[in-house]
């Protein structure tokens, strides 16, 4: 069965292969958990085998994350079955001689000679590739670089930014731009990530005697504040009587003796319970793991283990018993709890470290340190009657109804609340514009040769976004509305469809925004842009103006050459 991507799947493609075609740098897709990364890795693998007879390494740090990419590249793409190798120490196997080689990074990084050459090498979860020294990565591609020159580098991520030294995409690193993103909150309204529900603790912690060691607290004192006895006993008696209707309950503890004591105490209060740390016998973990995503245990504990690379649909809470100053280990947690499953309607977040205040919600989280944003506001606050965390500017709880009391402006405070709650409240507020992206849109579930879109995402900080659609191909007053919006970025002619609208937009015909300012109507389910601050009109000559100019010498790499042929 050919592999069948959705839409914003599709989009991540076309921005790869555009990317390679128009750059020669390398490109990082930031889908988030859940979003399905692999189909995405599976179709490259596919095309760079079976259209331009090039071989792909994938790259990951853990074994799961390995043996995911085998069985989906084998399900999505059976054809490909006979074609790859799996080149790691944990899954036993030293295939390093096929056209895609899945390997692990601890057990490839000294041997780049015994794997050969290859056209393309694939890193999951990117954001571990270190942004100086010498780290595994860095070994590996730059000695498989002898062996290819041309060689090219694609990273997937959901965090796309380290908490020490910022986004992992800069003109020094292996990763140099980001083709390609999409948020949480869009993907939850479409229906492809589980909504999340978060409930802070009703026992407060003091974090301020905490010390910091590489951005992060440092983990012997976390784990020494959060063991306390009546901390961990109250934690348990919550986590017991929000969960009664759920069905998998996976617990994030601070410490192998923190996590040993959150499972001691729901043992004493009744339940079943296991725990999976770094020191688990594989055999132990294996059997572990398999009960929790069959649904035969209920809770499992876990401490830095599955974060990353654990896949199982049917969580429908998320326990955190832990403080982070890492947005992205926040996110991870968070993010076990992101897949769909049959009968789960949405994930119940318990955050016992007050993550959720001190980063924001998933889909908008601050990267400052302390977890204040620009105005020294916290990002989300909690509803003292039901212990709903929203976000700093709700009036009235989503949940229960209970009315915040009014804040006093303060005298020099120059920003309104953005968010409302409230019926038919509007709300307002202005962002500048960090980087745009252009791409052909096409509506789910339209019929064959209905009109297109053009549509244009403003990326507004990390991971908050904001999209809007150019019915370039539409008739009345959607194209008419369109053709005012082309009026007043460019000089360049009304595009005939949204390939050439998106052409001629990236070829920088079109007036750069530096902000937007979105409107929130509460009971609505989109926010939508009402103002602009663009920047001057690109000078604009029509195609052929310079037919004479001899053409450059033909310097590209023959991936490149051979990308030209990809089926975007």
């Amino acid at each position: 069965m050919p592999l069948e991507l959705r839409p914003y799947q599709r989009e991540a493609l076309e921005a790869v292969y555009r990317h390679l075609r128009q750059r020669d740098d390398n490109p990082c897709l930031v889908l988030p958990t859940a979003s399905g990364k692999t189909p995405v890795l599976a179709q490259i693998c596919k095309d760079a085998v079976g259209q331009w007879n090039g071989r792909v390494l994938v790259l990951a740090h853990v074994k799961e994350l390995l043996q995911q990419a085998v069985d989906k590249l084998d399900r999505m793409a059976p054809e490909l079955a006979p074609m790859v190798g799996v080149y790691s120490a944990g899954l036993k196997s030293r295939q390093g001689a096929k056209p895609i080689v899945v390997a692990g990074i601890q057990s490839a990084f000294r041997h780049a000679e015994e794997l050969g050459r290859f056209d393309i090498a694939i890193v999951d979860e990117a954001h571990l590739i270190p942004a100086e020294g010498d780290g595994m990565y860095r070994t590996l591609l730059e000695d498989l670089k002898k062996t290819n020159p041309s060689l090219r580098v694609i990273g997937l991520t959901a965090t796309p930014f380290r908490m020490t030294s910022g986004p992992i995409c800069a003109p020094e690193n292996i990763l140099n731009h980001v083709c390609f993103e999409v948020g949480v909150r869009e993907l939850i309204v479409q229906g492809y990530i589980c909504p999340l529900r978060t409930k802070a603790s009703r026992e407060e912690i003091d974090t301020s005697g905490l010390h910091f060691r590489g951005g992060e607290y440092i983990p012997a004192e976390v784990e020494d504040l959060m063991d306390e006895k009546k901390l961990v006993e109250a934690a348990c008696n919550e986590i017991l009587s929000y969960t009664h209707d759920r069905k998998s309950v996976l617990i994030f503890a601070s410490g192998i003796r923190h996590g040993n004591h959150i499972a001691d105490v729901l043992r004493h209060l009744g339940v079943q319970v296991e725990t999976v740390f770094g020191d688990t016998l594989s055999f132990e973990r294996d059997r572990r793991l398999k009960e929790f995503r069959e649904g035969a245990l209920k809770y499992l504990v876990n401490v830095q283990v599955l974060t990353t690379g654990f896949d199982a649909p049917n969580i429908d809470c998320v326990a955190l018993l832990r403080p982070t100053m890492s947005p992205g280990l926040f996110y991870q947690m968070v993010g076990r709890g992101f897949r769909l499953h049959p009968g789960k309607k949405d994930c119940l977040v318990l955050d016992f470290g007050e993550n959720a205040l001190r980063h924001g919600p998933v889909d908008a989280l601050k990267l400052k340190p302390a977890g204040k944003d620009s105005n020294g506001e916290a990002p989300s606050k909690v509803c003292p009657q039901c212990r709903t965390v929203v976000a700093a500017g709700y009036s009235i709880c989503p949940d229960c109804g209970f009315e915040f009391p009014a804040r006093e402006k303060a005298k020099h405070e120059g920003r309104a609340s953005t968010v409302g709650v409230l019926s038919g409240e509007v709300t307002e507020a202005t962002y500048a514009v960090d980087e745009i992206r252009y791409s052909v849109h096409e509506k789910r579930g339209a019929e064959p040769g209905a009109p297109r879109s053009m549509r244009v995402e403003y990326r507004l900080g990390f991971n908050k976004y904001q999209s809007e659609w150019i019915c370039v191909e539409h008739k009345g007053f959607a194209r008419h509305k369109a053709e005012l919006w082309w009026k007043r970025r460019s000089d360049a002619p009304f595009p005939l469809n949204a390939e050439e609208a998106v052409a001629i937009a990236e070829e920088g015909a079109l007036a750069k925004p530096k902000a937007i300012t979105i409107r929130s109507v509460t009971g609505e389910e989109f926010a939508r842009i009402v103002a602009y601050e663009l920047g001057e009109k690109p000078a604009w000559r029509e195609p052929g103006w310079d037919e004479e100019a001899p053409a450059p010498a033909d310097s590209t790499p023959s991936l490149q050459e051979m990308l030209e042929e990809a089926p975007f």
